[in-house]
């Protein structure tokens, strides 16, 4: 079993940045491939970005290149989630999850664990 638990959400201003955090715990947590998701009321969990446990190229969703970066700690044990440049469209409950995989799977129902959520809230 691997606990994730979310926190950084928020209130923010168009053009501001947050910073969310997902603390993983649990066994063999650090080889895990962790990844944000996005959901709004009435949508489908969306893909945000992908963390894959050796460390190689992270994936994003087209909609956030260039603004949002995921990123570890040393020990793999926290991921976390930089959202600069943010837009009202990024407005969501924002989930971590993990998967024990090397690849970093798009689709939500690959994931096995996942935290409770944390708002992100944009203001125009």
């Amino acid at each position: 079993q691997v606990q994730l638990e979310e926190s950084g959400g928020g209130l923010v201003q168009a053009g501001g940045s947050l910073r969310l955090a997902c603390a993983a715990s649990g066994r063999t947590a650090s080889t895990y491939t962790m990844a944000w998701f996005r959901q709004t009321p009435g949508s489908k969990r969306e893909f945000v970005a992908g963390l894959s446990w050796d460390g190689s190229s992270p994936e994003y969703v087209d909609s956030v290149k260039g603004r949002f970066t995921i990123y570890s700690d040393s020990g793999k044990s926290t991921v976390y989630l930089q959202l600069n440049r943010l837009k009202p469209e990024d407005t969501a409950v924002y989930y971590c999850a993990a998967v024990g995989s090397q690849a970093i799977p798009t689709r939500s129902g690959f994931y096995q664990f996942w935290g409770q959520g944390t708002q992100v809230t944009v203001s125009s």
